[in-house]
């Protein structure tokens, strides 16, 4: 007893408990006008990085606590090192959780995204082969054999990353059934001489924006159409390039073509987070959809899923 009294009197232990109960106090005008920047720069925090959204945090949190000290004084730098060692905890409970919980859910998104493409693929591509039944048995006869191969490449678990090259045969083969359609207006540029084969992306990542570019730039003109499709690699990053006459139009096409972009949009970020990027739009009379992911092949240690 006489011991922890001499403790609790003594000054080292008084300018101690001070300091904390200052801090403390401190702490929660400094904790709601961070909450409210992290509130209010949310959408901003979840496009980066998960260690370039904590460093922001932490320039945050720590410009706040010194302001507070600044404005209000007696604020140590002892209790602001003990309000960064807090954020850390909370920032490494919110990683630990998110690291646990982020495989299931994001394998049940992915799974959610495949199946809401596969019928509109279907869908078309058997339009595709009605199309010349009637005009040309034998070529619908062949294409309903390249059809059969779209379709137990689509209806295969597509949860994990695929090479590039598979996905350029697909989209190939996807072509080649519309073309029986469309005849002579539709033509198709390769460019993919530089092309990293081995690239590992997302399965069903070039045939949707090929689709959309017959749909929406080909179909509706009576005029031939050309789509170019350019695949390189650059400093590490996969550079995915097609482009294809733009025709305005209003209803239901600008629907489909918003819900496709952003259906691979989503599923570029469940497989690459902030690391990859997609940019959609109109340029000089063509529409122009640029990906744009990193570099990983079967071993990498960063491959997702």
């Amino acid at each position: 007893m006489v011991t922890a009294y001499a403790i609790a009197t003594s000054t080292e232990f008084r300018d101690v408990a001070i300091n904390i109960a200052i801090g403390l106090g401190l702490s929660l005008p400094v904790a709601a006008v961070v909450a409210l920047v992290w509130v209010g720069a949310s959408g901003v925090l979840r496009k980066l990085a998960y260690w370039q959204a904590a460093a922001l945090l932490f320039v945050t949190c720590f410009v706040a606590s010194w302001v507070a000290s600044a404005l209000f004084g007696g604020m140590a730098w002892r209790a602001i090192a003990l309000s960064m060692m807090g954020l850390a905890a909370v920032l490494i409970y919110f990683d630990t959780l998110g690291r646990a919980l982020s495989p299931a859910v994001t394998e049940a998104r992915l799974q959610a995204l495949q199946a809401r493409i596969r019928p509109h693929f279907l869908f078309n591509a058997i339009n595709g082969v009605l199309g010349v039944l009637r005009a040309d048995p034998r070529r619908a006869e062949a294409a309903l054999e390249d059809m059969a191969e779209l379709f137990r490449a689509i209806m295969r678990d597509n949860k994990e990353l695929k090479p590039l090259n598979d996905e350029v045969v697909l989209t190939r083969q996807y072509l080649d059934l519309e073309r029986l359609r469309l005849g002579d207006r539709l033509r198709v540029d390769w460019k993919i001489d530089k092309m990293p084969g081995d690239a590992l992306v997302p399965p069903l990542l070039l045939q949707p924006i090929a689709e959309n570019a017959v749909y929406h730039g080909i179909e509706p003109s009576n005029q031939p159409g050309v789509i170019e499709i350019e695949v390189t690699l650059l400093r590490g990053n996969v550079i995915i390039n097609v482009r294809n006459p733009f025709v305005e139009q209003v209803g239901l096409h600008h629907g489909g073509n918003k819900m496709a972009m952003g259906n691979i949009r989503e599923r570029l970020a469940l497989h690459f987070d902030a690391e990859a990027q997609m940019t959609a739009g109109p340029r000089d009379g063509r529409y122009h959809v640029q990906i744009v992911l990193p570099y990983r092949k079967s071993g990498d240690k960063k491959t997702l899923l």
